[in-house]
């Protein structure tokens, strides 16, 4: 008989772990202390329309996701289209969505805006990353591109992504980021993206069925209080009862799986103290619900330091306001320490307090074009990839016997993301299905 295997975690990772393992046989168990599968893509219901609670899509260049789409007979469902990006500068808002769009980009002299076009060809001719990991982005991106494009495109962007930590962001983050970009345009130079139609939940609810579908077990609202090793089995523990297996793939924050571990005295201090390491931004994301359209563009970076928000994502620039009663749907993110006031405000403040930024950024912009706002928070949202980071990351396996880890944190050099959270669930789930038939 196969093994037990407990996956902590229902975010695109855990699950697909677990359908590759229930598919391979073995009794599987996904616990969740969520209300709902998907992690970070979980959706709501507006007048009976699914909604992403944070805004999502896919590069063309992503293919463990789209794998997975096609495994479960869906790929009809996703939508592949040409998107408009831009970038908002001293008080103005540019669009920046093709080569002639750059070169017509007056925030940066002529001579910079060719470096700028540059900087992602430059960026994908880097073959070995290890090369960037004792460099800080700010450095790297000061050599690519010269002092007059890192102050006008990139420290913005930096200090508004990363805070109190952008001086120290590691250049193997930012490479990752123009790697993706310039893999995935069109023969225009455009850039093309995927949506997957009903919302990214549905997916993560379609692969919780599998799961289900293949003898595997799927609870949410399950929050473990403890995890603990006794003899050569693991056993998971909460108000719900426990659960026990003969391994465990741990996916939420490392942080948060030394909270599991520590009650039972398991754990090494030093195992505890790595699991700890790693700093994590939270994510504040408001959803504006309009009776008509706020811009023209699909991505607005946000490069000027006066506005709260590091983007602004028209999600109805991409897919159709029809998909959502006619509604056009904004999100406004920001990410920032949990103890920032912007995350502890009410989402009532939260709105009062972004109304004058929006209205700044589209003058024409007035409250009584929003039907509904909706406030979302997570905090375990972005791992500080500092330089050197592949020192920092916990190992997947080796912690304890039994115990892999597959968070958010583990995903390097690339950066977190649905493709990748699937890609590092396959790759685990092999990882189990060796050892235990080892075993």
């Amino acid at each position: 008989m196969k093994r037990r295997v407990l996956v902590i975690g229902a975010g695109f990772t855990g699950l697909v772990a677990a359908l590759d393992l229930a598919r391979a046989g073995h009794p599987v168990t996904v616990l969740e202390a969520d209300a709902h599968v998907g992690g970070l893509a979980g959706a709501f219901d507006t007048d009976g329309e699914r909604l992403d609670r944070f805004y999502h899509h896919w590069f063309t260049s992503d293919q463990a996701i789209m794998q997975l789409v096609d495994e479960l007979g869906l790929s009809a469902d996703i939508a592949l289209r040409a998107t408009a990006t831009g970038v908002y500068y001293n008080s103005s808002l540019y669009r920046l969505s093709s080569p002639l769009d750059l070169l017509r980009f007056a925030a940066l002299p002529f001579r910079d805006r060719i470096r700028l076009g540059l900087m992602i060809p430059r960026a994908r001719a880097v073959k070995d990353w290890r090369a960037l990991e004792g460099v800080t982005a700010a450095d790297w991106l000061r050599q690519l591109g010269g002092e007059r494009v890192w102050q006008v495109m990139w420290e913005p962007l930096l200090q508004g992504k990363f805070g109190p930590y952008a001086e120290t962001v590691s250049a193997v983050w930012f490479w990752n980021k123009l790697k993706l970009r310039g893999g995935s345009r069109g023969k225009a130079g455009e850039e093309r993206l995927a949506y997957f139609k009903g919302s990214f939940a549905r997916l993560a609810e379609e692969t919780a069925a599998a799961i289900r579908a293949a003898g595997g077990e799927v609870r949410t609202d399950t929050a473990i209080t403890a995890l603990e090793r006794r003899g050569d089995h693991w056993v998971a523990l909460g108000p719900w009862g426990e659960v026990s297996a003969e391994a465990v793939i741990a996916t939420p924050a490392p942080a948060l799986v030394a909270d599991m571990l520590e009650p039972a005295g398991g754990a090494s201090p030093e195992a505890l103290a790595m699991l700890r390491r790693i700093p994590y931004l939270a994510n504040l994301c408001l959803v504006l619900e309009l009776d008509r359209a706020l811009g023209s563009t699909y991505w607005t970076n946000v490069n000027d330091p006066g506005f709260p928000y590091v983007g602004v994502i028209e999600h109805t620039n991409f897919e159709s306001a029809a998909s959502y009663g006619g509604r056009h749907i904004v999100y406004l993110s920001k990410y920032l320490p949990e103890t920032d006031d912007l995350y502890r405000m009410t989402d009532d403040e939260v709105m009062a307090f972004s109304l004058p930024h929006l209205q700044r950024m589209f003058p024409a912009f007035q409250r009584d074009w929003v039907q509904r706002f909706h406030v979302w928070r997570a905090r375990w949202a972005q791992p500080v990839v500092e330089r050197h980071y592949s020192r920092l990351i916990p190992p997947v396996e080796g912690l304890m016997p039994g115990l892999y880890l597959a968070s958010m944190a583990q995903i390097y050099p690339e950066d977190r993301g649905t493709n990748h959270a699937v890609r590092e669930g396959r790759r685990v789930a092999a990882l189990v299905k060796h050892r235990l038939s080892d075993g």
